[in-house]
Parts: structure tokens; sequence; C-alpha cells
């Protein structure tokens, strides 16, 4: 082959490799963006409650976050390379048992979190909170007790569906959940007058609407009838590999999450502790914003980069990653641009304080600096997860976060006086570091070839386990088929091709 030939083929495979991404990440992003609403709509529910309110019901939403959800999501990210992998090789039992065991996990997980948010308010009030706030935060965090339940099953049946492809069905299920968030706030809110319990109860039901959409679709689509088996007892043994996954993916998305808990903490330190916090709020949400299309690039490409590892083509897998990349530099330059334009716009948005816009303002260019290495280096870090490396990935953050990105804000913000600009430089740092280490070990420390082997030992695990229904989700025990690459596929259920 020439070169012309060479470069046209690589052309193709790209284009080819942008529209397989797109088409699953687009509906993801919304997805995203829809559920990021959910939570604004909440805090803007509270607000409109009173002040004690939203500082009580700010806070709980804080404390919920790093005890429950990022170590729930975490937890569930363990599930990507096994579904992702298992769906390439169509290995359709690993994919059925691997989503059971990963409810199970999160339920056994969901028990001492649950006793943490039960104690919320002694632990605030012994951590030296304001004894009101911490009341009102208490209030929030136990009616908000049931979503630990739902998230049980929310978060790992986004990852189930993801990993096969299954999107569009995601994003609209989550937008029609979100669609009800609205008038279940002002019914509990306004209406029946429930106060904070109110808004965390709409939280609630939300995300129990989203399961239920989504468990509605399932059964009457017929979409997922080949990788899911019935409930089996087998989900009860062999869930030592998956945790193996789950605990260092947990631990990667908790030690980024709990930082940014930080960076609000010492913002309290400050000179003026009051307008740092509320800038520092601010910049959290615009981060958080801007998130959403990093974050569905790294599910996409986890998933794209399983599939192709599991089906046995390295190549494509490796291209998936490069084309994943490239987008997210993409992505991190437009974030760079608009937070540099309209910083002033944007922080008027959320206030009309002029100092909490000043300083909000004057950090909105460096916190678009810091995207042009959060996008790649969160984005790597689902290429790391699609090759079931999330260890690699939970290392990196622990280093940058807080070897590096907290002693240079603590010592730029206190010892150095720079104040609240220093903490933001300790984030610059920090992600400058990361996305360093994640690009180096997904571009030049990645064997894709063995990757390709060690995907074929993982989805092969589950082979020689006798699959025990109990019962499926249809009543129907048949055999199906898979369209795939324009022709059918059928399994006999134990991951080999009929």
């Amino acid at each position: 082959m020439d070169e012309d030939e060479h470069k046209a083929e690589t052309e193709t495979e790209t284009a080819s490799e942008l529209r397989e991404l797109w088409a699953m990440a687009a509906p993801i992003t919304a997805m995203n963006i829809v559920v990021y609403l959910r939570a604004m709509i909440s805090v803007v529910f509270l607000g409109h409650l009173g002040p004690l309110e939203l500082a009580g019901g700010a806070l709980a939403i804080g404390f919920t976050n790093i005890t429950g959800y990022s170590v729930l999501f975490g937890l569930a990210s363990g599930l990507e390379p096994f579904c992702s992998q298992a769906f390439g090789s169509r290995n359709w039992d690993l994919i059925s048992l691997s989503l059971q065991r990963t409810i199970l996990l999160l339920l056994v997980a969901a028990g001492p979190i649950a006793l943490l948010w039960l104690h919320l308010g002694p632990i605030l009030v012994y951590l030296g909170q304001d004894p009101a706030i911490t009341a009102a935060a208490a209030d929030y965090a136990l009616y908000a007790l049931p979503d630990l339940l739902t998230n049980t099953l929310l978060q790992p049946l986004r990852v189930f569906l993801r990993s096969q492809g299954i999107t569009r069905p995601m994003a609209s299920c989550s937008a029609a959940a979100v669609a009800l968030h609205i008038p279940l706030n002002i019914l509990f809110v306004s209406v029946l007058r429930l106060g904070i319990p109110g808004v965390a109860l709409a939280g609630v039901l939300t995300n129990l609407n989203m399961v239920l959409f989504l468990i509605a679709y399932l059964r009457f689509s017929g979409a997922c009838r080949l990788t899911w088996r019935g409930w089996s007892r087998a989900a009860l043994r062999g869930i030592t590999p998956l945790l193996r996954l789950a605990v260092p993916s947990c631990f990667g998305v908790c030690l980024e999450w709990w930082w940014y808990e930080i960076m609000t903490v010492l913002a309290g330190y400050l000179p003026n502790p009051t307008s740092a916090v509320a800038a520092t709020a601010i910049l959290i949400q615009t981060t958080s914003f801007m998130y959403t299309v990093p974050m569905a690039l790294a599910a996409c490409v986890s998933t794209r980069v399983g599939n192709e590892l599991g089906a046995g083509r390295p190549r494509k897998a490796k291209a998936a990653a490069l084309v994943a990349l490239g987008c997210a530099v993409a992505i991190g330059i437009l974030n760079l641009i608009w937070t540099t334009i309209y910083k002033d716009k944007w922080a008027e948005m959320f206030t009309k304080d002029k100092q909490v816009v000043k300083l909000a303002a004057g950090v909105l260019p460096l916190v678009g600096l810091c995207e042009l290495g959060n996008c790649p280096q969160t984005t790597g870090c689902g290429v790391l997860r699609g090759t079931a490396r999330p260890a690699t990935g939970a290392r990196i953050n622990l280093f940058s976060f807080y070897l590096v990105g907290t002693p240079v804000a603590v010592g730029l913000a206190f010892w150095l006086d720079l104040g609240f600009h220093g903490l933001w430089f300790g984030l610059l740092s920090a992600q400058a570091v990361c996305v360093v280490f994640v690009m180096v070990v997904v571009m030049w420390k990645t064997d894709w070839e063995v990757e390709a082997e060690r995907a074929k030992k993982l989805t092969s695990s589950s082979s020689s386990i006798q699959v025990v229904v109990i019962g499926d989700g249809d009543g129907d025990e048949e055999k199906g088929g898979l369209l795939m690459n324009g022709e059918v596929r059928s399994s006999n259920g134990d991951g080999d091709d009929c």
C-alpha cells in the first residue's frame, strides 16, 4: 500500500470512528446536561425557601456527594470493562452476571453510607458547622435516603446499556424524568409546603422515575433480550474480579470529586470567606457544566475501546482512543475561548454581588485553561477503564491532585498570599500533571495487542460458570440473535457462536 492509499484509509477510518463515537456521545452529553439541570432546579427551589434552607441544602448536597453518590458512581464504573469487552466478544452471560454482581455490590455499599447520612447532624456539629445550617442539612439527607437504593439500580443500568451502544433511550428516559422534576418540586415545596424534605423527596422521585422508565424500556423493547439472561445464583459467586476493578475505579472517581469539595473548604479560610466560597460555588457549577461533554466522551470511548478489544480488534481500539482524545482537546480549546470571552456575563448569571462577580470572572479564564488538561485527562481515564486499568487512573489522580495540586494550592493561596487565585492555580497544576501522565500511559505505554489478549482472558473468566436461572425479565428463555455488521449473530448461552 502506497502513502496516498494509507492516508485515504486512515482518513476513512477516522471519519467512521468519529461518526460512531458521537452517535453514542451526543445522547450521553444530552443526558448529562439534563441531569445537571435536575441539580440546578433543586438548588433554585432551595434558594426560594430562604438563605438558611439554601445553605443547609447545599451543605447536605456536598456531604451526600462526597460520602454517597461519588462512591456508588465509582463502584459502578468497575462494570464498564466487563460489559464493554464482553459485548465485543458476545459473551452475553458475563454481561448479565456482571450487572447483577454490581447491583449486589452497590447494595452492600449503601448500608454504611446510609448510616453516615443518618448521623450527618452530629458529624457536622462535631466538625464545627453552624447548628441551624446543620439541622437543615440533616433534614435533607434523611429524606434523600431512598435515593441510595435507587442509585444501586440506576448507575449499573446506565453502564449496562451504554456498553451495548443503547444511548438514545437513556437520554430520552432521563429527559422525561427531569421534565417531571419541576412539577414534583412545585407540588412538594409550593403546594404541600414540605420545605427542605420536599426538595429532597422530589429528587428521589425523579431518580426513581429514571429507573422505572429504563426498566419499562427494557421490558417492552426487548433490546437486551440477549444480554439479560435472568437473575442467577451464579451472581453470588465470582465477585472478586469485579471488586478488583470496582474498588480502584471508585478511588479514581472519589479522589477527583472530593478535591473540589476541599477547594470549597479552603476558600472558607481566605480573608473574605463569604465572597470566596460563593465564587467557588459558581466556578464549581461552571466546571460541572463543562464536564458534561468530556464525561460523555470518557464513557463512550470506554465502551468503544472495550467493545473492540473484546472483539479482538486492537487496531480499532487504538483508533477509537486517539479519535476521542483529539475531540477532547478540541472541546478543551472551546471551553477556554468561551470562559475568557464571556467571563463577566457568565458570573453575573449567578449573582449580582460585585465582589463575587469580580472574583469568579477573574478566575474563569484560568478554569478554562484547566479544561485543556481536564478534557483529555477525563477522556484518557475512560480509555483506561475500557482497557480494565482503573487502578492506573486512581494512582495518577492521587499523585496529581493530592501530592501536587493540594500543596501548590495551599502554598500559593496562603503562604505566598495569592489568595483566591492561588487555589485555582493549584487546580491548574494538578490538571497539567494529570493530563501528562494519562497521555503518556494511553498513547505511548499501551500495547494494544497485549490489551486484546487481556480482554480475551477477562471475558472468558465466566465461561465455566453454570448459570442457574431464577427468573428472566420476559419469561422467555429462547435463544436470540443480535444484528452485528449487517448479519445476525446468535449465542448458545456460554458466549460462543452457534
